[in-house]
């Protein structure tokens, strides 16, 4: 194995993964939401780095070929589980965190089973894309929990009368409410659209991959 930068920075990202659940077992919200939201923003920028560094310095190997991607799926699969685990399970999130959920285990499985010959399963542009947009949805949907959580400090001992008059405007907004509110409500919407865009990506990709791997599983080769 050879431990460049490229591969160091892949390495780290995989060991990242885990980090973002572990930010809820010792924090508390809103400080967890903070750190796994930074954890991850940071984590995802190194995966533009690590191949920048690689094609860059020629130190493209096939270690990191192998732990890229893992490192990817890792970190989605395990930020998904945490968004759903601590939401409110809207089948608006549910829906599409369970398709890409579904591709990412599918496509995981069939390149194992094909072995050696998965290295024709080339990563598409289209599966790039894909990646980004889970990667941006996936952290303007842990940026909802950090307005959403500062509403609720903000809020604490209000009643709802007084509440309903401070977002009609008719009393003044001391605690930031309404920027806070409208925060929340634009993080999860913005949020939310990004999920189902990268599920439908996700879907054209994990048909693509089955398409192209067809011919490789049938019987007699």
């Amino acid at each position: 194995m050879t431990w460049n930068i490229p591969n160091i920075l892949t390495a780290l990202r995989l060991l990242a993964a885990p980090g973002i659940a572990v930010m809820f077992l010792y924090f508390t919200r809103p400080y967890a939401d903070w750190l796994a939201l930074l954890l991850f923003v940071v984590a995802a920028a190194t995966d533009w780095f690590d191949g920048y560094l690689a094609r860059a310095w020629k130190q493209e190997t096939r270690m990191g070929a192998m732990l890229d991607p893992i490192a990817d799926k890792a970190m989605v699969v395990i930020a998904l589980m945490v968004i759903v685990g601590y939401s409110s399970m809207s089948p608006w999130l549910v829906l599409p965190a369970t398709v890409i959920l579904f591709r990412e285990v599918f496509v995981s499985g069939l390149r194992e089973f094909l072995g050696d010959t998965a290295g024709t399963l080339k990563v598409t542009k289209l599966a790039k894309w894909k990646t980004t947009a889970q990667m941006v949805a996936i952290a303007v949907l842990f940026a909802q929990g950090v307005f959403e959580h500062y509403l609720g400090m903000a809020a604490w001992g209000m009643d709802q009368a007084l509440l309903d008059d401070i977002f009609a405007g008719r009393v003044e907004d001391l605690q930031g409410l309404r920027w806070k509110m409208a925060g929340m409500e634009w993080s999860g919407l913005i949020g939310l659209t990004l999920l189902w865009l990268a599920a439908a990506l996700t879907l054209l990709t994990g048909a693509d991959y089955f398409r192209k791997a067809l011919p490789l599983l049938r019987e007699g080769r």
